[in-house]
């Protein structure tokens, strides 16, 4: 298939399936899309016992599509701006410092401590794996998703200032995820298993201080374009030029391109920057454009993401494996954020249950597919890949539909 027609046939599914969703299920968006498109496989997969036809198309069209590359080098820089844009800077400014321990230090708790509880698990259940490994698995599924937790949490009716750490730690979590990642990937794919210290804190400063200092002259330069003219055509395209632009030049140097985004976002969106540079009518075409790309790019990932399950190999222990690291990772989490929680309860007004409600409103999503499909088979790819889509899918489809509810018990007695 070419590149036209395999983005036709996304497009026309996402289509179907959101009017199926939109029509019948009334579900999130992003909830309703992954159900049906799983669901759809199934089907397919079950008429390809009789004729697989069908099957072989799905088959030729999921394993043609690049997932990690999409996701990770093209859709993740359009949501993480559009989120960005749209995030409420004035409490992101006043829950700056525990959102910034959320994203780093609570990413790196976690990774250890998930690596740590999935290597004597899996033990248990007969898997003799290597530490390193375990803890590259850490690594690729403690970051929240940003894109998830963006669609299903804002329609939750959480408090604005737990709201606000939610969102804010998963636009940034990600981008140091994908650093915590690598720098793994890299130990443990070394013929010796070591890599210089140095190479690690040049990585880190590389990609992620020079991805927010790309993210904030992009910003700069974005705001003084759109103060000096008026036209909300060009003000648009302005900052689709930003976003793709930004991104070339994040790739190009080998910065974090999710956080350069989410710093131009932020640096765009803040109510100053919008006052002062933009008309009335161009924060409208503004938010409304980045709407329609947010909307857009997740229905066709969550179709994917679905669609995934095709390349998965469902063997009996990996699924086990799987359905054991669901409590095991959401144990971490609420592990990970003790300490940050307790230690910023006592100089900001937190929410009471917060960190029951942040372990279940971080959400996973396809950062993580993205990431697992990156492991080479030495790495046990396949159990990792299967163990990696349950979390998934427990985490989208479980936590998805009950986060509200959650959200409004523990929240209720609030004003």
């Amino acid at each position: 298939m070419d590149y036209f027609t395999i983005a036709t046939a996304l497009i026309i599914l996402s289509a179907v399936f959101g009017y199926i969703n939109e029509r019948f299920l009334k579900m999130p968006l992003t909830i309703g899309l992954m159900i049906i498109t799983i669901v759809f496989t199934l089907i397919v997969v079950i008429i390809g016992q009789f004729d697989d036809t069908l099957l072989l198309r799905e088959k030729e069209l999921i394993t043609q599509i690049d997932f990690k590359t999409v996701l990770l080098d093209v859709m993740l820089s359009f949501l993480l701006f559009a989120g960005a844009l749209h995030t409420n800077f004035a409490q992101l400014k006043v829950q700056r410092w525990p959102v910034l321990v959320f994203a780093t230090a609570g990413v790196l708790v976690s990774t250890f401590l998930v690596g740590i509880g999935m290597f004597y698990l899996l033990q248990v259940i007969g898997f003799e794996i290597k530490f390193i490994y375990c803890l590259l698995f850490g690594a690729l599924i403690s970051p929240t998703d940003p894109i998830a937790v963006l669609g299903i949490l804002k329609k939750a009716g959480a408090p604005k200032k737990l709201e606000t750490k939610i969102v804010g730690e998963s636009l940034f979590n990600d981008g140091v995820g994908v650093v915590v990642f690598l720098t793994i990937f890299s130990i443990a794919s070394s013929p010796t298993g070591n890599v210089e210290p140095m190479h690690i804190v040049e990585l880190f400063g590389v990609e992620v201080i020079g991805g927010i200092v790309l993210g904030l002259i992009l910003g700069w330069i974005t705001y003084r374009l759109m103060k000096s003219i008026d036209d909300y055509e060009v003000e648009v395209i302005i900052t689709l030029a930003a976003v793709m632009g930004g991104t070339l030049i994040a790739h190009q140097f080998h910065l974090s391109a999710p956080l350069a985004m989410v710093t131009t976002g932020l640096f765009v969106g803040n109510d100053t920057v919008r006052n002062a540079a933009m008309s009335e009518i161009t924060e409208m075409y503004v938010d409304k454009f980045w709407e329609l790309i947010d909307v857009f790019l997740n229905t066709i990932l969550f179709v994917l993401i679905g669609m995934e399950m095709l390349i998965l190999t469902f063997e009996t222990d990996y699924i086990i494996a799987g359905l054991i690291a669901v409590p095991l990772v959401l144990l971490c989490r609420y592990l990970s954020l003790w300490f940050p929680i307790k230690f910023f309860a006592k100089r900001l007004e937190f929410v009471p249950n917060t960190n029951l409600i942040m372990t279940w409103g971080g959400l996973r999503g396809g950062i993580s597919i993205a990431l697992a499909l990156s492991l080479t088979e030495s790495m046990h790819r396949e159990l990792f890949l299967v163990v990696t889509y349950i979390i998934v899918l427990f985490s989208i489809i479980g936590q998805g539909l009950t986060v509200e509810a959650v959200v409004k018990k523990f929240t209720k007695n609030l004003d």
